[in-house]
């Protein structure tokens, strides 16, 4: 089992189960001495670049929802199951819409109703979170799937 993330960590969310993600843009360098994931989750229109840990890839466009929702659901799945025994992090290009929108289904899959997970990601972790009225909508409707 590796290292947890620290709670004061820059972007880590906790969930209401005590479990801690960390979202972050990727056009925002890493602080030196910030400690590294060791799993990440990266949700980008096209392929991400290499990174020295572990590794997947949600294709999900800027401003939109993932190109295959059952694909994105079981990643995110697997993500929160990660999360209790490591470091997790999930990220887009700038760290809100795209990630606040993941971080937000997997605040569903922690408990938080679909219609409260916005407001809770808003709240402990960007107040941007969630920039499409669809992506919204989709956090809404996740709950259901």
């Amino acid at each position: 089992m590796s290292e947890l993330w620290n709670e004061s960590d820059t972007g880590v969310l906790r969930f209401p189960s005590g479990l801690l993600v960390r979202g972050r843009g990727l056009r925002h360098p890493l602080e030196p001495t910030a400690p590294l994931p060791s799993y990440g989750v990266y949700l980008l229109g096209r392929q991400p670049p290499e990174v020295p840990w572990e590794s997947d890839w949600i294709r999900w466009p800027d401003f939109r929802l993932p190109s295959d929702p059952a694909a994105a659901r079981t990643r995110l799945a697997a993500v929160r199951e990660r999360a209790a025994g490591e470091r997790v992090e999930i990220a887009c290009g700038g760290g809100r819409g795209r990630t606040g929108t993941a971080l937000a289904c997997l605040a569903v899959l922690d408990g938080v109703p679909g219609e409260e997970a916005v407001a809770y990601v808003r709240r402990h972790y960007d107040r941007h979170a969630v920039e499409t009225p669809w992506q919204r909508r989709y956090v809404r409707r996740f709950g259901e799937g």
